[in-house]
């Protein structure tokens, strides 16, 4: 078996293509091929291999011929596509046998989500969903920390996440609800519902959701009050409409310490009853494929899996069902 891991990039867009300039320098790492439906979009990833000094890879105009000509030379694939594509992308992947790094969210609709943690066990691969928050060393260890008893028990949640969303993809697929499959709660938003759920330590039992467009066909302010099953309570407000960077806070109220962290985990404060307050920041976590190989390798803990991106799935379908309904109550059911 050969010590350079191989991998094929699906969607050469803006997200993989700043991924790929750390991925290029990283050693015993060599991306082998790319896909995408787009020519030009081919032609700058494949010069931006070239000016980094590594060998052009083997271009595919889609997916399928990829895998069709290229899977038996490909230890795993890097999937970002537009949301709509994602699920039926991963589901190939992983039925022709390969490992996947997925970007967020996993699928658009429940019923994918569920097929894809099907394909997932049919042939054992290894799927992770590219969260940097699920990802992120601090939140592993808030996790832990907080399902040893450390902090007490979780009365509350409460996430706030804005960016100046609405304005930043005006006209692009994102705001496209046939391909975006939601809009800022459900893209940008992703990453905080993400976060609270992995340390939530409990499924979603009830949800209600308010969601307003700002005259875009997607929703741009979204708020959720929510339970959790174990009974404590949820609050998310996503805000895609003002003129800030992208940002979040996302705090943890337990009967021993409050913590608080951001969606991607780049941050964390635990703050004790004395007032003490441990403050620790980690910024490599903006590279997720260190985090991806050391999964595959069971190194580490797969607190992103397809499975996590199912729950996920479910708690965006209950949002939309609420807010649909003038935020009358939802139940979650996980069976």
């Amino acid at each position: 078996m050969s010590d350079t891991f191989r991998m094929a990039i699906v969607g050469t867009g803006l997200q993989a293509a700043e991924y790929a300039k750390s991925w290029l320098r990283m050693p015993n790492v060599s991306i082998v091929a790319a896909a995408d439906v787009n020519s030009a979009a081919r032609d700058r990833f494949e010069e931006l291999c070239v000016q980094a000094g590594c060998a052009k890879p083997r271009m595919f105009a889609n997916i399928e011929s990829l895998l069709q000509n290229f899977s038996m030379g490909l230890d795993a694939v890097y999937l970002s596509t537009p949301h709509k594509f994602h699920a039926e992308g991963a589901i190939a992947v992983v039925d022709a046998g390969l490992d996947l790094l997925l970007e967020k969210p996993m699928a658009v609709t429940v019923d994918e989500a569920r097929d894809l943690v099907k394909a997932r066990k049919r042939t054992n691969s290894t799927v992770v969903v590219a969260y940097q928050g699920g990802l992120s060393p601090l939140v592993r260890e808030v996790r832990d920390r907080a399902a040893a008893g450390e902090f007490g028990e979780l009365l509350s949640i409460s996430g706030t996440i804005w960016e100046n969303w609405a304005k930043k993809y005006s006209g692009q697929w994102k705001q496209d609800p046939e391909i975006s499959g939601g809009g800022f709660m459900f893209d940008t938003g992703a990453h905080m519902m993400n976060t609270a759920c992995m340390l939530a330590g409990s499924e979603f039992d009830r949800v209600s959701a308010f969601t307003d467009h700002r005259s875009r066909p997607v929703e741009v302010v979204g708020v959720v009050a929510a339970r959790l099953e174990r009974g404590a309570l949820v609050t998310f407000n996503a805000v895609g409409d003002v003129p800030f960077r992208c940002a979040s806070h996302i705090s943890l109220f337990y009967t021993k310490a409050s913590v608080h962290v951001d969606a991607w985990g780049q941050w964390r404060e635990v703050v004790l009853p004395d007032g003490t307050i441990d403050r620790d920041e980690k910024k490599e976590i903006d590279n997720p494929l260190p985090t991806f190989m050391a999964i595959r390798d069971g190194r580490v803990q797969n607190h992103s899996s397809a499975e996590h991106g199912l729950r996920l799935a479910m708690l965006w379908d209950a949002i939309k069902s609420s807010a649909e309904r003038g935020g009358a109550p939802v139940s979650i059911s996980n069976k």
